[in-house]
């Protein structure tokens, strides 16, 4: 099992965070490159939850995402072709007397087979610049998107 942690600062509110991360329209991989768009299965969503099946490359998992406080969302692998047990992502999100936000993630993933447990010992070592790069490029990518002056700017993520 690997437990991996990332931090960034972001000018994005926890609000405009979340409607980033819970984003499940088409074009997802824009803002997170693991979440192709021919995985994506959103199976239930409500105001604070979503049942969603994403990935890529042949990784796929179903997490439940539970943003009801809005300072931790936690997503929660509910089946994978090759995470269980633990697998998941906690952010917290602590606004800053600055206007920023801090953002903490912690990924855990625990393989539930040979490939599962290979690629938990890869992605906790060798693989976390990689998951670092695609958790920075995120952070931004939201932040691009909560922008007052983006296309579909602070208004529509909020």
């Amino acid at each position: 099992m690997s437990v991996i942690h990332f931090h960034a600062a972001t000018t994005s509110t926890p609000e405009q965070f979340i409607a980033g991360l819970t984003d499940f329209g088409p074009g997802r991989s824009k803002i997170f490159k693991n979440s192709a768009d021919a995985y994506l299965t959103v199976h239930n969503k409500g105001r604070h939850h979503a049942d969603v099946t994403e990935g890529s490359g042949g990784i796929w998992e179903r997490l439940d995402y539970d943003w009801s406080d809005l300072n931790h969302v936690k997503l929660t692998t509910t089946g994978s072709n090759v995470f269980a047990g633990a697998s998941g992502y906690t952010y917290t999100l602590t606004p800053q007397p600055d206007g920023t936000t801090d953002v903490d993630v912690v990924i855990v993933r625990e393989g539930k087979n040979f490939k599962g447990r290979v690629l938990s010992g890869v992605l906790g070592t060798i693989g976390k610049r990689s998951l670092g790069k695609a958790f920075s490029n995120s952070v931004r990518a939201i932040e691009a998107r909560s922008a007052p002056n983006a296309a579909g700017g602070s208004a529509a993520a909020s």
